[in-house]
């Protein structure tokens, strides 16, 4: 029985949504790759995202921050881990802004649901983050079915961001200016990934 109230996940979906539109690895990746490859490459490959980063929810339902607070090397090795994954995610980037543009056919070898998962796992940030909304919006004590409640809106959410977000940038028009400016734009995707993953390095 749900014993969490519907006030509780609506903050919860607000903070999240609030959370989650602002600029990470996942919309830059999405955002590049609906450029290059259009919706219907696209959307696995963000539904993958939406996956990876509700599976850090998950976690913290499960109490993975309790292990971080009792070895905190855990997450320093995590986040060196993540960050050297984004930093090599942002040099496929950079040194193939010159490329010419894909071929959608081939969208299967670079994009898809578990790159797009894999994305968002490099980086335990989202722990941390769903950890900390859980403990201030919700009891301490949480019965399976509430942690169930909360993980499916947690899916819901980022499902749903990604899959507008997909939709969005693979709007003709604005692939037509992804066209007209494929390489700086790739390489401004590759430096942006790759400040964030020098960030989880040197910010241990």
């Amino acid at each position: 029985m749900i014993t969490i109230s519907a006030d509780q996940l609506g903050i919860f979906v607000a903070t999240l949504a609030v959370a989650i539109l602002s600029p990470g690895p996942g919309v830059i990746a999405i955002s590049q790759g609906s450029f290059a490859y259009g919706r219907r490459h696209a959307l696995p490959y963000g539904w993958g995202l939406a996956v990876g980063a509700s599976v850090w929810c998950l976690f913290a339902l499960l109490g993975l921050t309790v292990i971080f607070r009792l070895l905190p090397w855990t997450l320093t090795l995590m986040r060196i881990l993540g960050g050297v994954y984004l930093l090599w995610i942002a040099a496929k980037m950079w040194r193939h802004a010159a490329d010419p543009l894909p071929d959608p056919a081939s969208a299967k070898r670079g994009i898809g649901l578990w790159s797009g998962m894999a994305l968002n796992l490099s980086n335990p940030k989202p722990a941390l983050f769903y950890s900390a909304v859980l403990l201030s919006i919700f009891p301490a004590a949480l019965s399976i079915a509430d942690k169930g409640a909360i993980y499916v809106t947690a899916l819901s959410v980022e499902l749903l961001f990604y899959t507008a977000l997909a939709s969005l940038m693979a709007l003709p028009w604005l692939r037509d200016r992804y066209y007209t400016a494929k390489f700086w734009i790739d390489r401004g995707a590759g430096l942006a990934i790759a400040l964030l993953g020098l960030s989880l390095v040197v910010n241990p």
